[in-house]
């Protein structure tokens, strides 16, 4: 969930007693949503803009900066580095949040800027503004076309998101609180209701108050209203005293949400997990989703030149195919030259057909064949030779160019896949490599030295281990280097998928361990979503890879084969952390 007001409230009191009277060390834009102001101590004050998760807090990651500063980066080192920050304030209630930063102007003279940060979902927007309240830029300008409420441009006053016409939840008595309780549907739900009538007010709090007052989140506002009146005075208090505890909701060892205050509404379906600092929460929270976007964004990129590689060559292989076809009618050709030839006596120049009887069939039946006026009868008998011996060359060229674009095909269906299953970035930093080695992207130049990640690791139920590649590449060091000669390699039948090795240590594996090898061959391929798919196994010795063939493309004999359901339980299960 984005911040709400109170959590905010929270996040700001903390952040201010750590970065309040500090010094401006360096200034960094890692993302074009996020700036990060590098404090005295090594400390770090992120500021978040994105639309989906905008937040503000002290931070302890270290996020990859680009090697060219973008301008509003510039823009702020100009401006606020070398400044202190003065203050760290928050609109009352709402999720704006400015910074006021005492720094030096152009002129050298001592001035005080404002750095606001509105994290509003959809618009979230980071902007700077001078001493007079003047913007001087932002990381999103706003004119009249995209917002009818106002506009953030520099050279215009700044002013704030326009306000919801609701109740202040911390100003409420207990008579205006039944007042408007009373003006509400007796049916309607009373977390519904909280959300409707006061600010600052999210639905996961509204719901936490409910199940404080009745032990259920699903409450009318007709029922038990002096409950939910006490409930709702105690959080008031809590809020105003600032009893705020950095809390994580997890379910199932994920993180699902968090809050300033213990969430007990989940029951036994979810731990509240209790954490020292918001800004360590809010690290441990956004970490992952961080790394996921990254991940699809990189993805994204490289599923987009791959397919466009793949539609291109269905184009081309489907141009050749067509030219392939025409050469079979080759044979034609070479009987219209004979038949020319044979009735040259009868032909003069200039004619545009010649009907003839057609010798090469028993009943001799008369043929049509269509001449050039322009040339001579000679002429037009060489003519459909030379287009008869062309057509044979082409036949020989097309059908070499056919079988190479099949198997470029096949590769790129299989990066396509790899692709699908990638989980981190490293997979997408091998899998980018790849398509950089073999043409498909340009190379970004000289590449900084990494270790290639290794294959997926799993643990059959017997103790053996099984290895699945991550990538054609690592499907040919898996198979062609690391494994042994007496492991069994499996990979499914007529689909694209990985190279699974289950390594035997030279004995022979058990049925157990063979079938589940078979089953993660079968989820970490493109049958994933069917109920069976059928995969072939054998001795790694049985494998081999035709010199210059492509990544991951193999063959291989003596096999057998086995119908297995993917799993991706199994997979979870048997997987090696």
């Amino acid at each position: 969930m984005p911040l709400d007001a109170i959590c905010l409230q929270a996040v700001v009191a903390e952040t201010a007693r750590e970065a309040v009277g500090m010094r401006i060390e360096k200034v960094q834009q890692p993302t074009r949503d996020q700036v990060v102001l590098q404090l005295r101590h090594g400390k770090k004050l992120l500021l978040c803009a994105n639309p989906g998760q905008p937040r503000l807090h002290m931070t302890a990651l270290t996020r990859d900066n680009p090697s060219q500063p973008p301008m509003f980066c510039m823009l702020l080192r100009k401006y606020l580095q070398g400044g202190v920050i003065t203050a760290i304030e928050q609109t009352p209630l709402e999720r704006v949040v400015t910074l006021r930063i005492d720094a030096s102007s152009e002129l050298g003279e001592r001035s005080v800027y404002s750095l606001v940060l509105e994290l509003l979902s959809r618009r979230a927007n980071l902007i700077l503004c001078d001493a007079s309240g003047r913007i001087i830029d932002s990381l999103r300008r706003v004119d009249l076309e995209s917002s009818q409420s106002r506009q953030i441009l520099p050279g215009l006053f700044y002013r704030l998101p326009p306000q919801r016409e609701k109740e202040s939840p911390l100003c409420a008595d207990r008579d205006a609180f039944f007042v408007q309780l009373c003006r509400a549907r007796q049916d309607l739900p009373a977390d519904q209701w909280l959300v409707d009538t006061f600010t600052a007010v999210s639905p996961l709090l509204a719901r936490e108050i409910v199940y404080s007052a009745s032990g259920s989140v699903d409450t009318a506002t007709g029922s038990e209203p002096e409950l939910l009146w006490d409930a709702f005075y105690a959080w008031q208090k809590s809020v105003k005293e600032e009893h705020f505890t950095p809390v994580l909701i997890e379910r199932d060892g994920k993180m699902i949400d968090f809050y300033c205050m213990p969430i007990s509404q989940y029951g036994a379906y979810a731990v509240c997990r209790r954490m020292d600092q918001f800004g360590a929460l809010l690290d441990s929270f956004y970490q992952l989703r961080e790394q996921q976007e990254r991940v699809r964004v990189r993805g994204h990129e490289l599923l987009k030149t791959a397919s466009n590689a793949r539609d291109r060559l269905r184009r081309k292989l489907a141009a050749q195919e067509q030219e392939y076809a025409k050469t079979q009618e080759r044979q034609t050709l070479r009987r219209y030259g004979e038949l020319i030839t044979a009735n040259l006596y009868r032909m003069e120049r200039g004619q545009t057909r010649l009907i003839a009887e057609d010798f090469y069939e028993e009943s001799c039946p008369q043929v049509e064949i269509p001449l050039d006026g322009r040339l001579s009868p000679q002429e037009n008998a060489a003519r459909y030779f030379k287009l008869y011996t062309k057509a044979k060359t082409a036949q020989a060229v097309l059908a070499q160019q056919l079988a190479s674009g099949s198997e470029e095909l096949r590769y790129l269906e299989s990066v396509l896949q790899e692709l699908e299953l990638a989980e981190s970035e490293q997979d997408f930093l091998e899998i980018r490599n790849e398509l950089e080695s073999g043409g498909y992207l340009r190379s970004r130049g000289k590449k900084a030295l990494q270790r290639p990640a290794g294959p997926r690791r799993f643990c059959s139920t017997a103790g053996l281990t099984i290895l699945v590649g991550r990538n054609n590449r690592q499907n040919d060091r898996l198979t062609g280097k690391d494994a042994s000669r007496n492991d069994l390699w499996f990979h499914t039948r007529s689909i694209h998928g990985s190279h699974v090795i289950l390594c035997t240590g030279g004995a022979q594996p058990d049925e157990q361990s063979i079938r589940e090898a078979a089953a993660l061959a079968a989820w970490y391929s493109q049958g994933r979503q069917t109920p069976r798919v059928d995969v072939d196994y054998t001795q790694v010795r049985f494998v081999k890879k035709a010199p210059g063939a492509r990544p991951g493309m193999v063959h291989y004999v003596n096999y057998q084969t086995l119908s297995v359901t993917p799993d991706g339980s199994l997979a979870n299960r048997l997987a090696v952390r």
